[in-house]
């Protein structure tokens, strides 16, 4: 498994740039090769990706979740990775960290892996977003629910008609 670490500062409260990571919709706003996150429920995400020039997708599951200090998760089914994102007061705003652990699959992803092309999107990913969240200074959204370690349940061990609908809240 490869790891990539990545940190920058955005200039907004912690809570700014926390709520807004809340909002995994608007991730092919500022992250390269997403086309589409969609929100199933508090803590399962289907995503929607091209990597390595081969359309991708997968699910993940929220498994730690910390109002204005992190958001981790692992993938279930798909394209195999997990990580957290950290968020820590840093004057005149905050620190985001990024930390990705993924496993390339065939050629062109190792190769990708190894000349640090995934590397690269990851930094870039965290300079749109620093742009995108500076430029409107105000979160799309927000959920402050936290979700403790063991917390998630797989999405296949729920009756559809009885799982919880995403509480992604939009702020006006």
């Amino acid at each position: 498994m490869s790891t990539i670490e990545k940190t920058i500062e955005v200039e907004v409260p912690v809570r700014t740039a926390y709520n807004q990571w809340t909002q995994f919709e608007s991730f092919p706003e500022f992250m390269e090769g997403v086309e589409q996150v969609r929100q199933l429920d508090d803590t399962h995400v289907h995503w929607k990706a091209e990597i390595g020039g081969v359309t991708r997708e997968w699910d993940a599951e929220i498994v730690d979740q910390t109002p204005d200090e992190r958001v981790t998760w692992r993938s279930t089914e798909g394209v195999i990775n997990k990580g957290t994102v950290s968020f820590a007061p840093e004057s005149p705003g905050t620190r985001v960290t990024l930390r990705l652990e993924f496993e390339p699959e065939g050629f062109t992803e190792k190769a990708g892996d190894m000349l640090g092309v995934v590397e690269r999107r990851a930094e870039g990913d965290l300079k749109r977003f620093k742009s995108f969240i500076e430029n409107r200074g105000v979160e799309s959204g927000a959920w402050r629910g936290e979700v403790n370690p063991g917390d998630a349940t797989s999405m296949r061990a729920q009756d559809p008609e009885t799982r919880p609908n995403p509480r992604r809240e939009p702020l006006d």
